[in-house]
C-alpha cells in the first residue's frame, strides 16, 4: 500500500457527462476526434481551491455509449479527445499536486470492440460464454445484452488487463478504479495486481464492490480499498428516515474493516441519486460532516460541493439527471453557499488532521433524530452533533471545545443545536 492514498481526496468526475459529449445519439468509437478533454483543465483550479488533490476520472477509453462499453482500451474516446489531449490534462494536473485515477472497466466490454467482432473457434477466447454451433453466445453483465463478460479464466485476458494498466500508468496516472470489481473473481485480481506493482509500486487500486464480505474480498484479491457503500446507505437512509440509529450501525461496521483496509468513502458518486435529491438540501451538511470526520480516503462528487440535485431512474438515459454537463468555469455557478461554505470547512478540517484516514469513531449519543460521534488518536479529537428533528436539542460534545464548522458554541460540556443544527468541532 502506498503512502499517498492517507493524504488524498478526490474530486469525481464522469467525463462524458461532463464536457457535454452525446451519450446515445450517433457518436461513437468512430467518430471524428472532438477536442473536449480540456474544458476539464479550467476546473482543476477550483479542485484547489476546494482543498482537493485528486481527480477520480470515469470512462476515458473509446466506447460505444456511456463509457462502461469499452471497445478499445488504449484509446481515448474520440468525443473527449485523443492522446495529447489526456497527455495535457495529465501534465496540468501534476503542475497542480493533483493526482489522476482512472476508471477501468475490466469485467466486460462492448460488443463493438476489436476482439469480439474478430471472434472465432480457432481464435484466442477473451469472453465467457458458449458456442452454438457456429455462433457464439456470450455471457453478459447483469442482464446488459451491450456488456460482453471477459473470460477472467483466460491467462489472455490477465496478459490484455496487465498491459492495459501498465500503458495508462506509464503515461502519468497514479491508479485504478476496478468498475464492477465484485463481478470479477478474486483470484483474477491476486494475479493481475501484483504484477503491475511490479513495475509500478505506488499505484493504488480501488475496487467498486456493492455488496459482499469486503474483508476477504480484499484478503483474497490484493486490493488496497473497496468503495463504502454501506456507510453511503447509513449515512443518506439515516438522514432521511430520520433513523441515526441505522448511521450508528454502519459506522459501527466500517470501524471493523480498518484493521484490514481502509475504504473509498463517498456520499455521492455517477450512479446514484445526488446528496441534496436524497436528504434535502438543509441536511446536506450533516452528511458532509460524517463522510469528512469518519475514517476513509473520501470523495466528492463533481457539483454536489455546488448542492446539484438529481435523481437516478431505472430506464435508459435514468442516469443523466446525475451526470450533467458542466459550465466553462467554476465561476459561472450559482451554488448554495452554505453547501459549498460546509465542503471547505470540513475538507480543511480534514486536510489539517490527517489521521482521519483510519481513525475509530465513537458513537457517544444516538436517538432516531440526533447523534454525537467522537474520532480521536491521543489527545487530538473531532466531535459531530447532528440533530436532524424539527426540534431543538442538547447534546453533550465530550471534549469538543472549539468549533471548526457549523453553529453553536460548546458550553459545560454540552451543545445546543436548533432544527436541523449541526456543529463540529476540535478538542
Amino acid at each position: 500500500m502506498p503512502a499517498w492514498p492517507e493524504h488524498v481526496i478526490w474530486w469525481h468526475v464522469y467525463p462524458l457527462g461532463f464536457v457535454g459529449a452525446p451519450i446515445r445519439d450517433g457518436e461513437g468509437p468512430d467518430a471524428e476526434v472532438a477536442h473536449r478533454l480540456d474544458r476539464l483543465e479550467p476546473w482543476l483550479d477550483h479542485v484547489i481551491e476546494l482543498g482537493l488533490n485528486g481527480v477520480l476520472l470515469g470512462p476515458v477509453f473509446a466506447s460505444e455509449t456511456h463509457g462502461y462499453d469499452t471497445v478499445d482500451h488504449f484509446r481515448i474516446d474520440p468525443r473527449l479527445g485523443d492522446d495529447e489531449d489526456f497527455s495535457r490534462l495529465v501534465a496540468a494536473a501534476r503542475e497542480r499536486g493533483i493526482r489522476i485515477l482512472l476508471d477501468g472497466v475490466f469485467n466486460h466490454v462492448g460488443r463493438e470492440h476489436a476482439a469480439f467482432r474478430a471472434l472465432t473457434e480457432e481464435g484466442p477466447n477473451l469472453f465467457r460464454g458458449r458456442w452454438v454451433g457456429d455462433r457464439f453466445e456470450p455471457d453478459v453483465f447483469e442482464g446488459h445484452d451491450a456488456l460482453v463478460a471477459l473470460d477472467h479464466s483466460s491467462p489472455a485476458v490477465v496478459e490484455l488487463v496487465v498491459e492495459v494498466m501498465c500503458h495508462w500508468l506509464d503515461r502519468g496516472i497514479d491508479g485504478w478504479r476496478l468498475d464492477a470489481a465484485y463481478a470479477v473473481p478474486s483470484s483474477f485480481w491476486a494475479e493481475v495486481l501484483p504484477r503491475v506493482r511490479e513495475r509500478f509500486p505506488d499505484v493504488w487500486f480501488l475496487g467498486e464492490v456493492i455488496h459482499g464480505d469486503a474483508v476477504e474480498i480484499v484478503r483474497a484479491s490484493s486490493m488496497d480499498s473497496l468503495t463504502q457503500y454501506e456507510l453511503w446507505q447509513g449515512i443518506w437512509h439515516g438522514l432521511s428516515d430520520r433513523n441515526l440509529f441505522e448511521l450508528s450501525h454502519a459506522i459501527e461496521r466500517h470501524d471493523a474493516l480498518l484493521a484490514t483496509f481502509v475504504p473509498q468513502t463517498f456520499v455521492g458518486n455517477h450512479d446514484v441519486t445526488r446528496i441534496a435529491s436524497a436528504v434535502g438540501a438543509d441536511l446536506v451538511p450533516h452528511a458532509l460532516a460524517v463522510l469528512f470526520t469518519v475514517a476513509g480516503t473520501p470523495s466528492v462528487y463533481a457539483g454536489d460541493e455546488f448542492g446539484w440535485t438529481g435523481v437516478k431512474e431505472d430506464r435508459l438515459g435514468g442516469d443523466d439527471a446525475v451526470r450533467p454537463a458542466f459550465p466553462a468555469h467554476s465561476g459561472d455557478v450559482e451554488p448554495d453557499s452554505r453547501i459549498l461554505q460546509a465542503h471547505q470547512a470540513l475538507i480543511a478540517l480534514r486536510r489539517r488532521k490527517p489521521w482521519l484516514w483510519r481513525a475509530h469513531t465513537d458513537v457517544v449519543e444516538v436517538s432516531n433524530t440526533a447523534v454525537v460521534l467522537r474520532t480521536a488518536v491521543g489527545d487530538d479529537a473531532v466531535v459531530v452533533a447532528l440533530n436532524i428533528g424539527d426540534e431543538p436539542v442538547s447534546l453533550p460534545v465530550a471534549d469538543g471545545s472549539v468549533l471548526v464548522a457549523g453553529e453553536g458554541a460548546p458550553t459545560d460540556g454540552r451543545i445546543a443545536l436548533g432544527p436541523r443544527g449541526w456543529a463540529v468541532l476540535e478538542a
